[in-house]
């Protein structure tokens, strides 16, 4: 009950709604991409990424000192469901500003 709590509790936010449908349409999206793109300093960020990933939305790879985050796979039909309802939303997004670089 506890994890379903906390998918629950992280919908509740628009900005980490938007951050799902971003990075569901971007794929793999760096930090420091998703901080320029949405303009926002980086331990807000931080925390809406941690807790979409608590619950189970996200995953993070780290490649060097980069952290990337994509959709978590597989889903259960309640966060698969959940991103397929925001992918219906009609949400103004940033454009992704590409500001890291991998080497």
């Amino acid at each position: 009950m506890d994890i379903f709590l906390k998918s629950v509790s992280a919908l509740n936010d628009e900005t980490r709604v938007k951050l799902l449908k971003f990075i569901n349409i971007h794929g793999k999206c760096c930090v420091c991409d998703l901080e320029h793109s949405f303009d926002m300093i980086q331990s807000r960020l931080s925390r809406h990424l941690k807790i979409l990933k608590e619950a189970g939305f996200l995953r993070v790879d780290r490649e060097g000192r980069w952290a990337y985050y994509s959709v978590r796979t597989p889903l259960d039909e309640f966060r698969t469901v959940s991103i397929k309802e925001i992918m219906t939303l009609d949400i103004e997004l940033p454009n992704i500003i590409k500001a890291c670089t991998t080497k």
